[in-house]
């Protein structure tokens, strides 16, 4: 690659190399891994037009999420998730037409417009509200295909391997609260990977106050509270599993299944996925932040060596010793 160096005053070589750079926004420094090019023979730093432009992007990431704003990627998600056209979706929440062609575009929508978009982004149910609430500011046929996209979702997810492996912890284990729920499907995940190199389900799990929450199974049993979820008609037939994730399934619910759920609340506040999600945040601060499945990944194969486990039935001593732990905390 040849560029002009001012420095040489001739045309060049360059090379390319990454390097972390820093720039202040509004008084916050951001750090983030950008570009150089150099001249190969005075090591003078070359303008490069497409190396400009990488950088202002990676800054830009950097800065939305140092800031906690939605990325355009995100952004891109809630159109092709709910079928609905930037124009659209602008008149749905009152703002002006062209408010999400902006941001969409490069700019940087501010924190109180960030944090709704990604509720709609995150939440179905909030987003199904908002289009029935404000249908009449839309086109009929924008409203249908945006409300037709939601049903669709609804089908897939009633067959998908987490509301398969919500169904099977609740026809397994006698007694379930949607708190214990959600952990013990978490331990599914974390658990299934480690054995198999595989993760049961797509989902992401969100790292909140009270541990990892599936936000999808969160907001299907939502109603029972703090009670045992007593759902009706479920059929074991309909569930989309193999042999061997319901075995995997039964053994949490025999190691796992057997504490409350606020047991294994605390026993997920322990470990590093979780804590690592809630970096810089206070105790009983909210946060729809994702868990990184990489962190589960290494975390659970970590436990799996630690504990020099050759079956899945050898989750019995892990269960066993994060229960110890919690007790002589307490």
């Amino acid at each position: 690659m040849k560029g002009f160096c001012e420095k040489c005053h001739d045309m060049a070589e360059y090379s390319v190399k990454q390097e972390s750079k820093k720039k202040i926004i509004k008084g916050k420094t951001i750090a983030y891994i950008g570009k150089a090019a150099n001249c190969t023979i005075c090591g003078e730093e070359f303008f490069v037009p497409e190396i400009r432009d990488y950088n202002l992007k990676q800054l830009d990431s950097a800065y939305r999420k140092a800031e906690s704003l939605i990325s355009v990627d995100e952004m891109e998600q809630i159109l092709e998730k709910y079928d609905i056209g930037k124009r659209p979706l602008s008149q749905l929440l009152g703002w002006g037409e062209g408010t999400l062609t902006r941001y969409i575009d490069g700019d940087t929508p501010s924190k109180p417009y960030s944090d709704i978009l990604r509720m709609i982004l995150e939440d179905k149910q909030y987003y199904r509200d908002l289009l029935e609430k404000n249908k009449d500011n839309i086109s009929e046929v924008a409203y249908r295909k945006s409300n037709t996209s939601i049903e669709k979702e609804n089908i897939i997810m009633g067959n998908g391997k987490l509301e398969s492996a919500a169904k099977y912890l609740l026809i397994k284990a006698s007694e379930i609260t949607p708190l214990a729920l959600q952990k013990l499907l978490y331990f599914a995940q974390g658990f299934q990977k480690a054995f198999t190199d595989t993760f049961m389900f797509d989902e992401d799990c969100e790292a909140w106050a009270h541990g990892p929450v599936y936000r999808n199974i969160y907001e299907k049993y939502r109603g029972y509270g703090y009670n045992p979820i007593a759902e009706k008609d479920l059929n074991i037939e309909n569930i989309n599993l193999t042999e061997d994730e319901k075995d995997l399934l039964n053994y949490i619910v025999s190691y796992f299944g057997c504490y409350s759920g606020k047991i294994l609340e605390n026993m997920t506040h322990t470990e590093e996925p979780w804590r690592v999600a809630r970096r810089g945040l206070k105790d009983g601060e909210i946060s729809s932040r994702n868990i990184d499945k990489e962190e589960i990944a290494a975390y659970f194969k970590n436990v799996k060596e630690k504990y020099k486990m050759l079956n899945i039935i050898d989750i019995k001593d892990y269960s066993e010793d994060l229960f110890s732990k919690i007790v002589s905390v307490n």
